[in-house]
C-alpha cells in the first residue's frame, strides 16, 4: 500500500470571541461601528477618492482602541485568541511576543466587494463579524500554492475541503477567524440588502 500525507498545513483559526474574557456586547459594537463610521470624515473622504465601496477606518483611524472602551477590550480578547492560535501554529516566538499592528472597521453594503490580498510584514491577521445579514458573502480564501500549480488541472467539484483551489468560511456574529497573513483572501460581493459589518486586525513580532 502507498504512504500519502498531508504536507504543510495552511491553518485556519474559528472560534466566539466569547470563549474569551470580556464579554463583548454584540449590539454596542455594532452600534460604535456604525457612530464611528457616521463621524470619521476623514474616511469617508479616502473611500471616496480610493473608490472603496461602503468604509473603512484603516486609513483614517489607528487608535481604535485608545478612543473606544469597547475596542480596547475586544483587543484583549483577541489577544487570547491569538495567543492560542500561535501556540496551534507551533510558533517559536523566542522572547518576543505577538501584538496588535492594527484594527479597523469595515462595513460592506449591498454591492460592495473587497478584492483578493494578502496582508504583508504581519504574522497574523484576522476578522470578527459583527453584522451578518442572509446572503452576505463568506470569506473566500485561495490555495497559496496556485501561483505554482502551473500547468495543473483543476480539482474536481467534489474535492476533499482541504485539497481545493478555493474554499468559503461563512462565519457568524461574534465569531473570530484567524489565519497567517501570508494566507489571500477576499470578500466576494456582498448580495444582502443590508450591510456586512467586520472588524479586521492585524499582529505583528517584536
Amino acid at each position: 500500500m502507498p504512504q500519502i500525507d498531508s504536507l504543510f498545513v495552511t491553518r485556519l483559526y474559528r472560534a466566539a470571541l466569547s470563549e474569551h474574557a470580556p464579554k463583548i456586547d454584540a449590539t454596542e459594537l455594532e452600534t460604535s461601528c456604525l457612530v464611528i463610521a457616521e463621524d470619521d470624515e476623514a474616511g469617508q473622504d479616502w473611500c471616496e477618492a480610493n473608490a472603496f465601496p461602503g468604509y473603512t477606518s484603516y486609513a483614517s483611524l489607528s487608535d481604535l482602541p485608545w478612543r473606544f472602551p469597547i475596542f480596547a477590550d475586544l483587543v484583549k480578547v483577541l489577544d487570547l485568541h491569538v495567543a492560542a492560535f500561535a501556540k496551534d501554529l507551533a510558533l517559536d516566538l523566542g522572547d518576543k511576543a505577538l501584538v496588535l499592528e492594527d484594527i479597523w472597521i469595515n462595513i460592506l453594503p449591498e454591492g460592495g466587494i473587497h478584492t483578493s490580498h494578502i496582508h504583508p510584514h504581519s504574522v497574523i491577521s484576522g476578522t470578527t463579524y459583527v453584522a451578518m445579514p442572509e446572503g452576505t458573502s463568506a470569506l473566500k480564501l485561495e490555495d497559496p500554492r496556485s501561483q505554482m500549480m502551473m500547468a495543473s488541472p483543476p480539482r474536481l467539484v467534489d474535492a476533499p475541503r482541504e485539497m481545493r483551489g478555493f474554499v468559503y468560511e461563512a462565519p457568524s456574529v461574534g465569531d473570530v477567524l484567524l489565519w497567517e497573513s501570508w494566507l489571500r483572501h477576499e470578500v466576494p460581493m456582498n448580495m444582502a440588502e443590508d450591510d456586512r459589518i467586520s472588524v479586521s486586525f492585524n499582529y505583528k513580532w517584536e
